[in-house]
């Protein structure tokens, strides 16, 4: 039963593909500019990655999840949170989820997201995006534990550095404080983990507790080419 299932779940998923390749290649022949967004899922997990960037200020409720990859030649360029606001003494969960927005050579008019296991609570954010470049480290602001009878909310913001150097900060919570930064990838954020406390009915919830990401390397010539585009941004602010 589940080999079918697999067989049958692999096959949707690369109908749905081709529809969407051919439907972008229509339009583009008809001249039209649209921004194709496709949820990646799993259905890259197989991309090999060189690194793994992570922050030591993580909190310690939940277990790690499953892993979500951009496509090959793809990589992280923007991102959303989902946060839940203030409960004004009800229970708060401040971040829940980080969700990346995965391209390729520049271009944003194909995109794919990932996320891996997200929280409950709140609503997504509006998307921030590098001006160039890509996503290449971040930091995370976590509150601590609040002890038996305090209210966990763990993870309540982050930020990503991008290669190009600017810094975007997400629409989060300010309990806690920012820990240090991760290390800097060389080539780019390509995939993304989370360590999630699963609902506690009805107790104390704290959701997104810790989150680390896969770092790929670019080849030579597309590096290159990335941080010429890199130098000519920074060179055009100067002026």
């Amino acid at each position: 039963m589940w080999e079918s299932g697999a067989f049958e779940g692999t096959m949707a998923l690369t109908t749905l593909n081709v529809l969407t390749v051919l439907t972008a290649l229509l339009l583009c022949a008809q001249g039209q500019e649209k921004v194709f967004l496709q949820r990646a899922g799993t259905a890259f997990n197989s991309r090999s990655y060189s690194s793994l960037l992570t922050v030591t200020n993580g909190e310690r409720f939940g277990s790690w999840t499953w892993p979500e990859t951009c496509p090959e030649n793809f990589f992280a360029v923007g991102f959303s949170v989902r946060v839940e606001s203030n409960q004004y003494g009800a229970d708060d969960t401040a971040l829940n989820g980080v969700r990346l927005i995965c391209a390729k050579d520049e271009s944003r008019s194909f995109l794919y997201t990932i996320e891996s296991h997200s929280g409950y609570f709140g609503d997504w954010s509006t998307t921030q995006y590098c001006p160039a470049g890509v996503l290449s480290s971040f930091q995370l602001r976590v509150e601590p534990h609040q002890g038996l009878f305090g209210d966990d909310t763990a993870v309540n913001n982050i930020r990503f550095r991008c290669s190009s150097h600017p810094t975007l900060e997400g629409a989060g919570m300010s309990w806690g404080e920012y820990g240090h930064w991760s290390q800097e990838c060389e080539g780019g954020i390509c995939g993304v983990e989370t360590k999630m406390e699963e609902y506690q009915w009805g107790l104390d919830d704290s959701t997104l507790n810790d989150v680390r990401f896969h770092c790929c390397k670019k080849s030579p010539q597309r590096w290159k080419s990335e941080q010429n585009k890199t130098d000519w941004t920074k060179n055009k602010d100067k002026r």
